[in-house]
């Protein structure tokens, strides 16, 4: 490549298809997608069997936020070589973002690991469909199975972690294998989730005022008039929402996938109902006083139900998972992975909010009963701590701030309970406060920053490109060596073991060797598509060639795509061995 005087890239008119993919994908690497497409198209052009081409056109679309048009240039790739796993692994990895062809890629996704049991990639998108739809215990099977053939995939890595902390992606409610597109499930679950809110935050507000009205003013009849109308206000509200939501039929299945949105939405409803019933309650003129904590009761429920909820959720996100696994999944891989990084820094939040959440009740019990039990906090924050030398995360200043609060309360208090120290009490007490306040200026300042804050839901699953290894060319001499070979033997397996049967072959200008062989390897190799060709050149007697590839079935003919080619010679008389 070089630049004219303008500074514009100069193209060698000489490069051949090959030449112009790998620069293709020289440019991809580079972060240069249009750029990379020009080039690949180039390929194309130049060679339009070349399959490596189309899929770098794919990838390039796909770079650029293109993946309509990602998905015709990776259906192209797997026609013109239907066993290239890398194909079928650029066509699942774009497909799982169209709606509606979720089943296609996981099928395209199993054919390549089928393909190439021995590569990692396959059985990686295999894990990230997995964690797609939320089924972390098959995502976990298929990171571990990549990583035991390639242990530094990061990909893998930091997916696996993912997996460990039970992570659910930011459209928890939509599966991606319904076909309809997220955003107008999305749209739906706004809707919901804005209608719980109003209803929470109404019923809220009227009943604090209609008590503060009734108990500092004396106007409870006038206040109470206003809670009907604001039950009133709630109709019109709901009805608009109830517009908006449009897609009915998937309001259930999107309740059993995100059950959070489930619970908000009876919160709401409940929050409504124990206002309602506190209104009929209040209006009755001499209400015996058995009925006061009722009367207490359905107010509680209606003005605290939404920090309640907000609580439970917090603790049940701390608790899901097993950060510490995660934590050394992501170590490994976080100096060279910028979603690693990430995701540690995250994952030790999380970490720190279980160890406040067991000191907080366990200083509390300490307190009101026994304060010598408060030695036991010296060990809570161990983990923790563990966690975070391992992970070496280095760079989050408000992280190690609240992480040596935390173990300061832990020695204070338990000091204080053992001492009976008064200031030892008050300096644990008031650090895990201070722990606490670190903790909400962090969530507030990545909150206004836009940033990734301090909670679960700035976790990233890492998604490399996939499908961009170079295609394996048969050359001039193997072309050759299939053009005049007078036999040719093709091995396969079957459930007995390996065979061999003899076979006639040809080299297709796309790359691809096309076999009629005898009618009982079909079978097997459908069951096992992995197979071997070997052929004699019969111009050069001690020239030989083997190709082994994935055999698909098409007609009356087998076709393969090459994986591995090897070419040699057989040994003369002066190399063989005397006896």
């Amino acid at each position: 490549m070089g630049t004219d005087q303008h500074g514009r890239e100069g193209d060698l008119p000489d490069r051949s298809s090959r030449e112009w993919c790998a620069e293709a994908l020289a440019r991809l690497d580079a972060g240069r997608p249009e750029s990379a497409l020009d080039a690949a198209r180039r390929a194309a052009d130049l060679d339009p069997s070349a399959e490596w081409a189309y899929r770098l056109i794919s990838l390039a679309h796909e770079r650029l936020g293109r993946d309509a048009d990602a998905v015709p240039a990776a259906e192209r790739a797997v026609e013109l070589a239907r066993g290239s796993w890398p194909a079928r692994l650029r066509l699942a990895s774009i497909l799982r973002r169209v709606p509606g062809r979720w089943s296609d890629a996981v099928g395209h996704a199993t054919l390549a690991a089928k393909f190439a049991p021995e590569e990692a990639g396959p059985r990686v998108l295999l894990g990230d469909l997995a964690l797609l739809r939320g089924d972390h215990a098959a995502a976990e099977r298929s990171y571990r199975a990549a990583l035991a053939s390639e242990p530094g995939h990061p990909q893998a890595r930091v997916n696996l972690g993912l997996s460990l902390l039970r992570w659910d992606r930011p459209r928890p409610h939509h599966d991606p294998a319904w076909p309809v597109n997220p955003r107008d499930t999305g749209r739906a679950r706004r809707a919901l989730e804005v209608w719980s809110r109003q209803a929470r935050l109404l019923v809220a507000v009227a009943t604090v005022a209609i008590a503060a009205a009734a108990l500092l003013s004396g106007w409870g009849a006038q206040a109470e008039l206003g809670g009907f109308a604001v039950l009133a206000l709630l109709v019109p509200l709901t009805a608009r929402q109830a517009r908006r939501v449009g897609l009915w039929r998937y309001v259930r299945p999107m309740l059993r996938r995100d059950p959070w949105l489930g619970a908000h939405l009876v919160s709401a409803a409940v929050s409504v109902a124990a206002f309602a019933a506190w209104l009929l309650l209040a209006a009755v003129p001499a209400l015996p006083a058995a009925f006061d904590p009722v009367w207490a009761g359905l107010a509680g429920i209606a003005v605290l139900g939404w920090p309640a909820l907000a609580t439970v959720r917090a603790l049940t996100e701390a608790w899901r998972g097993r950060p510490l696994r995660a934590l050394a999944e992501s170590a490994r891989v976080q100096d060279s992975e910028r979603t690693a990084r990430r995701n540690t820094g995250v994952t030790l939040w999380i970490l720190l909010g279980r160890t406040w959440s067991v000191l907080v009740p366990l200083l509390g019990g300490a307190l009101a009963v026994e304060p010598r039990a408060a030695l036991a906090a010296v060990a809570v924050p161990y983990p923790m701590v563990r966690g975070y030398l391992r992970a070496r995360h280095r760079g989050d200043w408000w992280l190690l701030a609240a992480t040596g609060l935390v173990v300061l309360s832990a020695v204070a208090s338990a000091a204080g309970g053992l001492l009976g120290s008064a200031w030892a009490w008050r300096a644990g007490l008031g650090s895990l406060g201070v722990a606490m306040a670190v903790f909400l200026a962090r969530a507030a300042g990545a909150w206004w920053r836009g940033g990734a804050g301090p909670w679960r839901a700035s976790l990233l699953m890492c998604d490399l490109p996939m499908g961009a290894e170079p295609s394996v060319p048969l050359g001039p001499e193997v072309r050759q060596t299939f053009s005049y070979a007078r036999s040719i033997v093709l091995s396969y397996a079957d459930s007995l073991g390996p065979r061999v049967a003899g076979a006639v072959a040809s080299v297709t200008s796309s790359g691809e060797l096309r076999l009629i062989a005898e009618t009982e390897a079909w079978d097997a190799i459908e069951a096992d598509p992995r197979v071997a060709v070997f052929a004699t050149d019969p111009l050069q007697r001690r020239f030989w060639v083997e190709v082994r590839g994935i055999a698909q079935a098409d007609s009356d003919v087998l076709r393969i795509t090459p994986k591995q080619v090897s070419l040699g010679e057989f040994p003369g008389r002066h190399q063989r061995r005397r006896t």
